[in-house]
């Protein structure tokens, strides 16, 4: 399985959409966003808090990403190749979640070393690796969902579809603008998304504060329906392979 992982990050990381989209655009609108001063608290603050709004942002982009070849895949006999192959159904699916799961790495990296170099911002060595760690593990459920669409949908469509869905969950999560700004029918919303409840447990880690047992029931909730969706999407698209 490891030798199918590896395959899998090399051909992720030779892609430009990748590098532009998920690596790339989180740190131009990091930038461009703590200078318009949307995120609350102050200078300080709203650097930290947009910075893991930003990085949970380019981290969607990646697992979604991940998904999207999926279908491509399928219309290429990539997918029917595999099951030729040792591998396991499971397998296959732990596979390419494992892929997601390395690939969002450059896209948190990318945006916490900007607030270091562009806004300065400082914190304790354990919350960094704390936040660091949260937002890659929490990558998880939406590399599911992603691979989800993949299996399920043919190429274009599920291309459109991963990216509607990662920009929903980011807007109506609260990553670009703060959940506490919406109207109060929205904010209800917002409380039970996957996003909200991904980044809510790093704004709370960075800010000295634990993260709530409901945020992390929540993501484990998506978590099982989102696997349950992607190992459907894996047999069904076997059926037709």
């Amino acid at each position: 399985m490891w030798g199918y992982v590896r395959l899998e990050l090399t051909r992720t990381l030779r892609d430009g959409g990748y590098v532009i989209f998920a690596v790339l655009m989180p740190v131009v609108m990091y930038v461009i966003f703590t200078n318009l001063g949307l995120a609350p608290g102050d200078r300080h603050d709203a650097a930290i808090y947009t910075m893991v709004s930003m990085a949970a942002y380019g981290a969607l982009g990646g697992a979604f990403n991940n998904g999207s070849g999926i279908a491509e895949d399928r219309a290429t006999g990539w997918l029917r190749q595999l099951r030729l192959t040792p591998l396991t159904p499971a397998q296959v699916v732990t596979g390419k979640v494992l892929t997601g799961v390395v690939g969002v790495v450059p896209s948190i990296a990318a945006v916490l070393l900007a607030g270091v170099l562009v806004n300065h911002v400082t914190l304790p060595p354990q919350r960094w690796l704390a936040i660091i760690v949260l937002l890659w593990a929490g990558t998880v459920p939406f590399s599911l969902l992603g691979l989800g669409n993949g299996y399920r949908l043919s190429g274009q469509t599920a291309a459109v579809a991963n990216v509607a869905t990662m920009l929903t969950l980011s807007i109506v999560g609260g990553l670009w603008i703060p959940a506490e700004t919406f109207p109060s029918w929205l904010r209800a919303i917002a409380d039970w998304t996957p996003s909200n409840s991904y980044a809510g447990l790093s704004w709370r880690v960075a800010f000295g504060d634990v993260p709530t047992l409901r945020q992390a029931a929540i993501l484990g909730a998506w978590l099982l329906a989102f696997a349950a969706y992607a190992m459907y999407g894996y047999r069904r698209a076997g059926r037709r392979a």
